[in-house]
């Protein structure tokens, strides 16, 4: 017998037991199509948090005045004395491995042009903070220095308020009114869209810093005439990320006046290492998942072991028949082991169908980001095909050693 012929008597037998068949193969198809989506999904959401870490900056860093003890009890928080344009400044200019530092205040407002109107997140900001927080410019220009010292009217404005006001027209020049004060566009920032949280991005207008300050100082927060919220660092590429913190963190206790042994009153924040630490975590999470899923193939495995058992029996007459006529032990043994490899197969190519299919309607649905990688599927489809002759082996073996003379007198 020559391996097609043993292919063809394998079909032949899986047609003829047609719902045994499927039956059995159940649980490998269940196996393949549970580590394609979890890994699928898994892996999709790895690329959304890189995406995601690469949307923050790569080496931002984020300070915030923060808990502080007063009478041996714990402020919020924000509640310790805030950050400063002097801060902000030392660590543009006296931190080693520093590419750009930037305040920011925020505050929300209406902002009218013409007859359309809007309520939008405001922004202020020194010139470096488009750069560490990774905007680029789309139209247009950002402010200098000097203008932003000079507290200068202007914005620079996202897609969203490009749609919302200027119906998708560019804006370069055009004034508008914030708060009821006059501001004129000089730029727009490119598309962002929604971050990991589903905020849209682009609602926002960028303005100087002492402009929002001066002119909106009781809606930004801050109860110093130079205090800034947060303060954006921007490590430049290269730089040990590690040293420059601690050497932000010993900078700021010194300009802070914190004793030694004394608590850090504001704290240092890198999110791109936090996103990170998600990120694996989350692929920790899909790979237990994935080994779940490789349970579930082991388990419908042991069920293809049991049916093929259950045929080798029901055709012990049929193998002593061929024993007797000359077929040899090897080809009985290959004949069991296909028919085990091809049941498995089929099994592994139709949960690659439900699959695929699955994480495809699980991602709409969800609207959640996926990433079907090739290699996956064929490491899935390649386990299938493994179980069938892992588990069918021990079959077909015993199938091999009947003696002709028993078998064919078997009932």
């Amino acid at each position: 017998m020559n391996l097609a012929a043993s292919l063809r008597i394998a079909l032949i037998a899986l047609r003829v037991n047609a719902l045994r068949s499927a039956l059995a193969m159940l649980g490998v198809v269940i196996g393949v199509a549970s580590v394609i989506v979890l890994v699928s999904i898994s892996e999709g959401t790895k690329q959304a948090v890189e995406e995601q870490i690469a949307s923050f900056g790569a080496n931002l860093l984020i300070i915030r005045p923060g808990s502080s003890m007063f009478g041996g009890r714990r402020g919020g928080a924000g509640t310790a004395d805030p950050l400063t344009d002097g801060d902000v400044e030392a660590l543009r200019t006296q931190i080693a491995g520093v590419a750009g530092a930037s305040g920011e205040v925020t505050t929300s407002s209406a902002v009218v042009f013409g007859g359309a109107n809007w309520t939008t997140r405001i922004v202020g900001m020194n010139p470096d903070y488009l750069s560490a927080r990774g905007w680029e410019i789309d139209q247009g220009r950002s402010f200098s220095a000097a203008e932003e010292a000079a507290g200068r009217r202007y914005a620079i404005v996202g897609q969203t308020i490009i749609s919302e006001l200027f119906d998708g027209a560019s804006p370069i020049g055009q004034s508008l009114r914030i708060g009821g004060q006059p501001f004129e566009v000089i730029g727009t920032v490119m598309e962002r869209g929604d971050n990991n949280w589903g905020q849209d991005q682009d609602d926002v207008i960028f303005a100087p810093l002492n402009t929002i300050r001066q002119r909106f100082g009781a809606g930004v927060r801050v109860t110093q005439r130079d205090g800034v919220q947060t303060v954006f660092v921007d490590i430049a590429p290269g730089e040990n990320n590690a040293r420059v913190i601690e050497d932000i963190q010993d900078m700021l206790r010194i300009r802070r006046d914190i004793q030694p042994g004394a608590e850090d009153n504001f704290f240092v924040g890198n999110l791109a290492e936090f996103i990170r630490a998600q990120n694996e975590t989350e692929s920790q999470l899909g790979l237990l998942l994935a080994v779940g899923a490789g349970i579930v193939l082991l388990v419908g495995g042991i069920g293809i072991m049991n049916i093929m058992l259950v045929s080798v029996t029901e055709r012990t007459r049929e193998i002593g028949l061929r024993l007797a006529v000359g077929a040899r032990r090897r080809d009985v043994r290959n004949q069991f082991l296909i028919e085990s490899i091809v049941l498995c197969l089929i099994g592994g190519l139709a949960g690659l169908v439900v699959g695929v299919g699955g994480t495809l309607v699980y991602a709409e649905v969800g609207e959640l980001e996926i990433a079907i990688n090739p290699l996956i599927v064929a490491i899935a489809i390649g386990a299938s095909a493994l179980v069938g002759v892992f588990f069918g082996f021990y079959p077909a073996h015993r199938a091999s050693r009947l003696d002709p003379i028993e078998a064919l007198r078997f009932e």
